[in-house]
């Protein structure tokens, strides 16, 4: 595909009239797909799909197109056959002043070996781990590919498998213990161990549950629930271009109003994730941008339009959003965490979240799977179901007591249109004070 790739691009180069430009964004995967319920396999399928984005580009004026390719020798055709409806339509479209495509050529290449096992043989060790219980989940697998050329003769290309495994075993009435994993490699131990762990909290699941009056109660997140509660950053929090429009839930942290604890540094590892480490304008993201450091507000996250209309240099894609998000780890031994919280509430899972109050990053969700409650540094019962309500200041401020040395890779498993790249590498987190308001 690299190759049918980059003949595309030169192609089209030698189709261009005057001052005309052009750029090509290309996303691919050949994926496997197995949903399990009732620890079997329920449904098995593959999808292999390309897409490309075509941008025809004159002075500021700019238009796209996205065609759906084959990998065959028919793109070319297809690919020509688009230009005179998008020369039409470039007559016709205002100057974007706010327009920035990479005038300075960069190329890349990133290509990941080949190290995963056929996904019937991920599916036969999912199988074997889950045997006697009633395991619900999708696999997802395979190769992802990504390119950028333009009419300069820049070509970037990134290529790499991954997987990731969206699981949960079910108990009885809604009780189930929900979790993912993921990665570039396939770790057969390691998943027997994590399902024989979720199998264990599932006992704790048939205990008589406790019901909690509202209040403020010790609390350790593991990584998938503090990684719910870093999420809605993504809602415009990150984004330079939300801080100027003092859209952002962060911008009291941005101007000096805020702190966080100096445990916390957040950092966009583009270098580390699964997303391109270049984006749809042709610049290459920096290999890390530090976002939060010490607690205290370092950068945004800048797209190219950002850049044009604030004079800033870009380091992120179109939608200013963290794809590979990272938090430093802490010196808290995982092993130790629920004799570090002593009594208070183990949060595995949250869900429903929302901003209850924007401008103090105040969030509110609900507890979900596997949440219990721990005295003197044991599980004694499962939760009942609670909401919470408070701000992100207070939880990853003051009330910030201690993060987890080990961190887990929590993987976007979505894959509507296509696999998703996002990706979270997060320690668990203890705070001294979580309010519940229901």
């Amino acid at each position: 595909m690299q190759g049918h790739f980059k003949n595309l691009a030169a192609e089209l180069a030698r189709q261009l009239h005057g001052e005309e430009g052009f750029t090509l964004w290309l996303e691919a995967e050949c994926s496997d797909f197995v949903r399990f319920n009732h620890g079997q396999v329920r449904q098995a399928g593959a999808v292999k799909q390309a897409y490309l984005e075509v941008r025809l580009v004159r002075g500021q004026r700019q238009v796209v197109q996205q065609l759906s390719f084959s990998g065959g020798e028919e793109d070319l055709a297809l690919l020509l056959d688009s230009l005179p409806a998008l020369r039409a339509a470039l007559d016709d479209v205002a100057d974007d002043p706010f327009l920035l495509l990479n005038d300075s050529p960069q190329n890349s290449e990133r290509v990941a070996a080949a190290g995963l096992p056929s996904s019937a043989a991920m599916a036969a060790d999912i199988l074997a781990a889950a045997q006697g219980h009633d395991l619900v989940g999708i696999l997802a697998a395979g190769d992802m590919s990504f390119g950028f050329a333009n009419h300069l003769g820049q070509l970037n290309w990134q290529q790499g498998g991954s997987w990731s495994f969206d699981w949960s075993l079910y108990s009885h009435g809604d009780k189930a213990v929900k979790r993912s994993l993921a990665g570039s490699e396939w770790d057969a131990g390691q998943l027997r161990r994590i399902i024989a762990e979720a199998a264990d909290q599932l006992e704790l699941l048939k205990l008589p549950p406790k019901a909690l009056q509202p209040g403020s109660y010790r609390a350790y997140f593991t990584p998938s629930a503090l990684g719910s509660l870093l999420s809605m950053l993504n809602w415009g929090g990150l984004s330079e271009k939300e801080v100027r429009s003092k859209r952002s839930s962060l911008l009291k942290l941005v101007d000096g109003e805020a702190r966080l604890s100096p445990l916390l540094t957040l950092v966009e590892a583009g270098a580390d994730g699964l997303a391109p480490q270049f984006q749809s304008e042709g610049f290459i993201k920096p290999d890390a941008v530090e976002l939060i450091v010490g607690g205290k507000h370092r950068n945004s996250l800048i797209s190219p339009r950002s850049s044009r209309e604030f004079g800033l240099v870009p380091n992120a894609g179109t939608h200013e959003a963290a794809e590979s998000l990272q938090m430093a780890a802490g010196e808290l031994p995982q092993a130790q965490a629920l004799e570090a919280l002593g009594t208070g509430v183990y949060l595995s899972n949250l869900w429903y979240l929302n901003f209850s109050d924007r401008s103090a990053c105040r969030i509110t969700g609900m507890t979900r799977f596997a949440c219990f409650w721990v005295e003197g540094g044991e599980i004694v019962a499962p939760l009942g179901v609670m909401r919470f309500d408070d701000s992100l200041f207070n939880l990853l401020g003051d009330q910030l007591e201690a993060l987890t040395q080990e961190r887990e890779l929590l993987v976007d498993a979505g894959s509507y249109g296509g696999r998703a790249t996002g990706s979270r590498h997060l320690p668990g987190a203890l705070v001294k004070s979580l309010h519940f308001s229901l």
